[in-house]
């Protein structure tokens, strides 16, 4: 599958800016079961000096220095991915098959092995993800007993949240403590996302935000406007021995073969889009424009991609089973 992706991000300052440092992300990563075909970035102003490089998570980023006056910044990310379905579902076939019990998991953890050091920085605190409260440990825990298989578990505990928690956008930004989600059992997907990982590392398993996009379709005759989608967010567990399982809490699904994975981090400060400092005075305030959008291909009859586009819908509205 071939998924073309506009993600244009722009900052509106209430005053003239004279100098900025910005550090975009919007390149999505090169992995097994994806592959990033061409990418190209467009800014507005132009820019004085840019530097990309690739940081501790294997993201790619772009540092930018920007000496122009200007009252807002604009930068577009396009994308030309593959995503291949087959690996990705093989994957996690021997994920499940090859999973371990939770007290199996706590006790590898609790030890030192080489092939879970790189894990074990994903158990600590991070910036938007303080340690959690004994109520978030006990929700948790609810899905985790110490015989039960961690692959089970946590699709479990996925099923939980997408059931618990209301889908309500406004009612929450990046910087909304994860206690106060938990509280009000609303928010969005980044919400979600990083609820799932206080509440994991809480009982002692790394967990990681994974963030990109996600394939939606409008309803069933009707046209998709561009521009529609929205940046996504999910989390992935660690198993050890086994490696690391995604699951897609705002939707109740194990991904396979509809999210594009953009890069991965602690929580979201790890991987926003677009961040920076300026020399200014005021508030400013931020606008996304995200399209997503597959690939048809050229030998498919329009009732072949009606057909795959159906189908690509109903699996958004149910949970995958493994």
């Amino acid at each position: 599958m071939i998924y073309n992706i506009y993600h244009k991000t722009v900052f509106h300052y209430q005053s003239m800016v004279t100098f900025s440092h910005n550090i975009t992300r919007l390149k999505p990563k090169e992995l097994p079961h994806q592959k990033l075909l061409n990418f190209s970035m467009e800014i507005e102003p132009s820019v004085y000096e840019s530097h990309a490089f690739i940081d501790m998570y294997g993201n790619s980023n772009k540092h930018l220095l920007i000496r122009e006056p200007h009252q807002s910044l604009a930068v577009t990310g396009k994308s030309r991915v593959e995503v291949f379905p087959q690996i990705i579902v093989e994957n996690i076939r021997k994920l499940k098959e090859n999973s371990i019990t939770y007290s199996e998991a706590i006790e590898r953890l609790s030890k030192f092995n080489l092939e879970d050091l790189d894990a074990k920085q994903f158990l600590f605190e991070s910036e938007l993800i303080p340690t959690s409260s004994k109520a978030i440990q006990q929700y948790a825990l609810e899905s985790f007993h110490n015989e039960r298989d961690m692959f089970e578990a946590t699709n479990e505990f996925m099923g939980r949240i997408f059931y618990d928690f209301e889908f309500l956008s406004g009612f929450s930004d990046v910087t909304t403590p994860v206690e106060k989600i938990f509280k009000a059992k609303k928010g969005v997907c980044q919400d979600f996302a990083q609820f799932a990982i206080s509440a994991l590392r809480s009982i002692g398993l790394p967990a990681k935000y994974m963030s990109g996009y996600i394939e939606t379709l409008p309803p069933e005759g009707q046209e998709k406007f561009f521009g529609v989608d929205a940046s996504h967010a999910w989390f992935a567990v660690y198993i050890p021995n086994v490696g690391w399982a995604e699951f897609d809490p705002t939707n109740n699904i194990i991904p396979n073969g509809q999210h594009i994975l953009l890069g991965e981090g602690r929580d979201y400060a790890d991987i926003a889009p677009l961040k920076g400092v300026v020399q200014s005075s005021g508030s400013s305030y931020l606008s996304v424009i995200v399209d997503v959008k597959r690939e048809e291909p050229l030998n498919k009859s329009p009732l072949e991609i009606q057909k795959n586009q159906s189908q690509s819908q109903s699996q958004m509205q149910i949970q995958t089973q493994w």
